[in-house]
C-alpha cells in the first residue's frame, strides 16, 4: 500500500505524502475475517485502527448481555489510539469483524510521535479535551459520592434522633421518679412499718411486671376503674394516678387486699405509692435501655456498612452487608414500600471488598426506591448458584423500556430530571461488580424489574483493571 492508496480514504484527503508515508511506515496493514476480535473493551487503547475496507461491529458487554454501540462500516472510520494523548486511555467497546476486510493499525506511541513532529498544536488541543473530559468525570463521581455521603449522614441523624430523644426524655422523667420513690420510702418508714411488713410488700411488688402488649384495652380499663374505686374507699390519695399505674403492671383488687393485709391501714397508702414509684422507675430504666440499644444497633449497622474496621479483601457475608445497607437507608424507605427479604441459608461467605459491595447495594436499593415513587414492594434476595452468589434487588415500579435497559450502565446516562442525578450510579455498580470478577444485568419480569448481580465465591484480589478512557 502506498500514499495514493491511503489518500483514497476520506479521512486522509488533503494529507501530504510525507505524512502518509510516516503513517504507513509506523503502521501495519491487518487483514481480518468475520468474527475476528481486533480490540477489546477495557484493555489499553495502545493502537489506532483505521478501517480500509470491510465492516467492524463495536459491542459492549454488560454482565452476560451484549449491546452493539455502533459499527465501523465506511473506510476512514477509526477507533482507539487514545494512549497517544491519554496515558490511561482504554477501549470503550470491543471491535469484532462483521465481514472480511482490512485495517491500518498504528501503535499509539508512533501516532503521538507523528503528531508531535507534524502538528504539536493538535496534540495539545486533543490532550486538553481529554483531560477536561476526565476531570469532569472525576468531579461528577466526587459529587455523586458527596451526595450519597450527605444523604447517609442526614438519614443517620434522623434515625439516631428518635431513640436519643426518647432516652433524654426518659432520663429527665427518671430523676423525678427517683425523687418520688425516695419520698414514698420516707413516708413508708414514718408510717411506721416493720421489716417483716416491708419484706411482705416487696414480695407482692415482685409479682407485678411490665405492661402486657397483647392485653385487651377494655379489660385493662375495667381493672383501672375497679382499682381506683378500691383506692378511694380506702382513703388512698391520688387514686386516679396510682390506679392506672398498678393496673398496667397487672395488679387487681385482690392484690390490693393482700397488700392491705400485710401493711395495715396505717402504711397502706405509703406502701402502694412506693410500689407504684418503683414500677415507674423500672419502666423508665427499660425505656432508656431500649433507646440506647437502638442507638448501639444503628452505630453497629453503620460500622458494618462503612467497613471502617475491616481489611480490604476478606471473607464477606453478603446478607449481612445487604441488611446493614437496608438499616442505614431505612429513612429513605417510604411507608408505602414493603421490604421483602429472601436470604438463602446455604449462601457461603465470598472473597470481596466489603465496603465496595455495600456501595453497590446502596446504588441498587436507591434505584429501586426511585422507580417505585413511594409505593410498591422492594425485594432483596440471595441464593447460591453454580459456585457463585446471586443477589437480586427487585422493585414493582414502572419498569424500564428497551432503550433504557440498553443504556442503563453507560456513564452519565440518567432518566432523572436535571440536577437530580449524575447518571453514575449503575456505571459505578458495574465497575464494582467487574472488579470482583462478576457480572450484573437487568431482568425484566412481569410486574417487577430485577437488578441481578452474580459474584464468584473466590473473587480476584481486587485485580487492577485499567480505567475506561473518557475520550471515546
Amino acid at each position: 500500500m502506498g500514499p495514493d492508496d491511503l489518500r483514497r480514504v476520506a479521512l486522509f484527503e488533503g494529507t501530504g505524502d510525507d505524512q502518509l508515508r510516516d503513517l504507513l511506515a509506523a503502521g501495519t496493514e491487518v487483514s481480518f475475517a468475520p468474527g475476528d476480535v481486533l480490540f477489546q473493551e477495557n484493555h489499553p487503547a495502545d493502537s489506532w485502527w483505521v478501517l480500509l475496507d470491510g465492516g467492524i461491529d463495536l459491542v459492549r458487554h454488560v454482565g452476560r448481555d451484549e449491546t452493539q454501540l455502533g459499527s465501523m462500516d465506511v473506510p476512514g472510520r477509526w477507533a482507539g489510539g487514545f494512549r497517544a494523548w491519554d496515558e490511561h486511555g482504554a477501549y470503550l467497546a470491543t471491535g469484532r469483524a462483521a465481514t472480511a476486510g482490512r485495517v491500518l493499525c498504528v501503535p499509539a506511541a508512533e501516532l503521538r510521535r507523528i503528531w508531535t513532529e507534524r502538528f504539536p498544536l493538535g496534540l495539545q488541543l486533543t490532550e486538553g479535551v481529554s483531560r477536561s473530559a476526565r476531570n469532569y468525570e472525576t468531579m461528577a463521581r466526587q459529587r455523586e459520592a458527596l451526595a450519597a455521603l450527605g444523604t447517609l449522614a442526614a438519614g443517620l441523624a434522623h434515625e439516631l434522633n428518635n431513640p436519643a430523644a426518647a432516652a433524654t426524655r426518659a432520663v429527665d422523667a427518671l430523676a423525678e421518679a427517683c425523687d418520688g420513690m425516695l419520698t414514698s420510702l420516707r413516708r413508708l418508714a414514718a408510717a411506721p412499718v416493720t421489716a417483716d411488713q416491708f419484706t411482705g410488700i416487696d414480695a407482692l411488688r415482685q409479682e407485678l411486671g411490665p405492661p402486657s402488649p397483647g392485653e385487651d384495652p377494655m379489660a385493662l380499663a375495667d381493672r383501672e376503674d375497679a382499682l381506683s374505686d378500691w383506692l378511694a374507699r380506702h382513703g388512698v390519695a391520688q387514686d386516679w394516678v396510682l390506679g392506672p399505674e398498678l393496673a398496667a403492671a397487672g395488679a387487681d383488687v385482690d392484690w390490693c387486699e393482700r397488700v392491705a393485709a400485710v401493711a395495715g391501714e396505717a402504711a397502706l397508702a405509703a406502701g402502694l405509692e412506693w410500689v407504684a414509684s418503683t414500677l415507674e422507675t423500672t419502666g423508665l430504666l427499660a425505656e432508656v435501655k431500649e433507646s440506647t440499644r437502638r442507638i448501639s444497633d444503628l452505630v453497629a449497622a453503620v460500622r458494618s456498612y462503612s467497613q471502617l474496621d475491616r481489611a480490604s479483601m476478606q471473607r464477606t457475608d453478603v446478607a449481612e452487608g445487604l441488611e446493614s445497607t437496608l438499616v442505614t437507608l431505612a429513612h429513605r424507605i417510604p411507608a408505602g414500600v414493603t421490604v421483602v427479604r429472601e436470604y438463602a441459608a446455604d449462601v457461603p461467605r465470598i472473597q470481596a471488598l466489603a465496603g465496595e459491595l455495600n456501595q453497590l447495594w446502596t446504588h441498587l436499593v436507591d434505584n429501586a426506591l426511585d422507580a417505585m415513587d413511594g409505593a410498591g414492594t422492594l425485594r432483596v434476595r440471595t441464593r447460591w448458584e453454580r459456585s457463585a452468589v446471586v443477589v437480586e434487588v427487585g422493585d414493582t415500579g414502572a419498569g424500564m423500556t428497551e432503550e433504557v435497559r440498553a443504556r442503563a450502565f453507560e456513564p452519565f446516562f440518567t432518566t432523572k430530571g436535571v440536577g437530580e442525578g449524575t447518571g453514575l450510579g449503575l456505571d459505578i455498580s458495574r465497575r464494582i461488580v467487574e472488579r470482583h470478577g462478576g457480572d450484573i444485568g437487568i431482568d425484566p419480569r412481569p410486574g417487577e424489574t430485577v437488578l441481578r448481580v452474580r459474584l464468584p465465591s473466590v473473587g480476584p484480589a481486587a485485580r487492577a483493571r485499567p480505567a475506561a478512557g473518557t475520550a471515546g
